[in-house]
């Protein structure tokens, strides 16, 4: 399959599985505290990442913009992935307060998206960049010191 058409492909299954986890019924509907946490670190990540890499210089679809610049400072320090990081925080705290299997299902299910998509995003990153490869050795793709 052509890179091209499988970096839409994840975008689809992305987009589509945050759609029917905002879609998706629950009668248990609760935001906890917990629940907060999670969408308050989300939505801190989301704009700390904003702060660092401006919209432009990212792209939605695993593929690298044009004229685009490596970024390595702010949550790039410490994470490859800082958005999928957010967005993975954020949804945790949708799938906590509707209280529902489903959720956690579709959240697992957004989590290896957001996985495979990393791992293209990456590949044609270091064909973009040579110090991608450098970067990638000392800074994990999701979570700080683990992966």
């Amino acid at each position: 399959m052509q890179t091209h058409t499988l970096a839409r492909l994840w975008v689809t299954a992305q987009f589509g599985l945050l759609a029917l986890m905002f879609g998706w019924p629950a009668p248990h509907w609760r935001l906890s505290w917990p629940a907060l946490a999670l969408l308050a670190a989300g939505a801190v990540l989301v704009l700390w990442v904003f702060w660092h890499n401006r919209p432009g210089n990212f792209n939605i679809v695993p593929e690298p913009r044009q004229g685009a610049h490596l970024v390595t400072t702010g949550p790039y320090r410490w994470m490859r992935h800082p958005m999928y990081v957010a967005l993975i925080l954020f949804m945790a705290g949708v799938a906590t307060a509707a209280h529902s299997p489903v959720q956690w299902a579709l959240w697992i299910a957004l989590g290896v998206v957001l996985n495979f998509k990393a791992a293209m995003e990456e590949r044609l990153l270091s064909g973009v960049w040579p110090d991608y490869a450098g970067y990638a050795r000392v800074t994990r793709r999701f979570i700080p010191g683990l992966w």
